[in-house]
């Protein structure tokens, strides 16, 4: 029987608040995300923009995964799509606070749609207990776009921490399919002993997606 991960939920930690700046630049779009540290989450204010909660049956990392899609009010067909990869102990509701939906909300036609999906604590690669790059590339992507009819060309990545290092590592694999990326504070360790624990299987997982050296033996990434 596959491994199910809870429903999608919020993570609160008291006195704890990052913040996430990620430009979306063929759309010419800011999104700034606080994340802000509470007891008990108080209801958001959504400025209009449309909140949808799902789960995708993955068949490269074998359960059923939580994926968040936001998309401004006003919306019209074809917006850019920012997908966003969570950090370590966060999940794909964790950035949804009332910063970001006004930020949405000033962008006015300009505001992408957004995809947060669920990834554990994977660091979004290929690895022993799951294909969390291909998950990501080949599943949520392709089923938000249909989802909200978004624009297949004018796809942006970014993340925070974990998320940061997936968005250069995903990006590194197909880098024509991006119009931008980006990452906040994110986890590039530069070497295998460097790495957080649980980062990588072993050194040749590291080295398999070690993102620095593919940029240095490839500048035009």
């Amino acid at each position: 029987m596959p491994a199910q991960h809870p429903q999608p939920r919020s993570r609160c930690r008291a006195g704890r608040r990052g913040i996430l700046r990620s430009a979306l630049v063929t759309a010419s779009a800011l999104v700034v995300v606080v994340l802000a540290g509470c007891s008990s989450p108080p209801p958001l204010h959504t400025e209009g923009a449309r909140i949808l909660h799902l789960t995708i049956a993955s068949r490269f990392v074998r359960g059923e995964m939580g994926l968040t899609l936001v998309t401004p009010v006003g919306r019209g067909a074809h917006r850019p799509l920012l997908v966003f990869l969570h950090g370590v102990r966060y999940d794909n509701n964790s950035q949804l606070s009332d910063q970001l939906f006004r930020a949405l909300h000033a962008l006015g036609p300009r505001s992408p749609d957004i995809a947060f999906p669920y990834g554990d604590e994977s660091y979004w690669h290929d690895r022993a207990d799951g294909a969390w790059g291909s998950y990501v590339l080949d599943e949520v992507i392709p089923k938000a776009l249909t989802l909200l009819d978004a624009n297949p060309r004018r796809v942006a990545i970014g993340g925070i921490s974990m998320g940061g290092f997936g968005a250069y590592a995903l990006a590194r694999l197909q880098p024509g399919r991006f119009c931008a990326v980006g990452g906040h504070s994110a986890d590039i360790p530069p070497t295998a002993d460097t790495a957080d624990p649980g980062a990588f299987d072993n050194a040749s997982d590291f080295a398999r997606n070690d993102v620095i050296a593919a940029a240095s033996a490839n500048p035009k990434l």
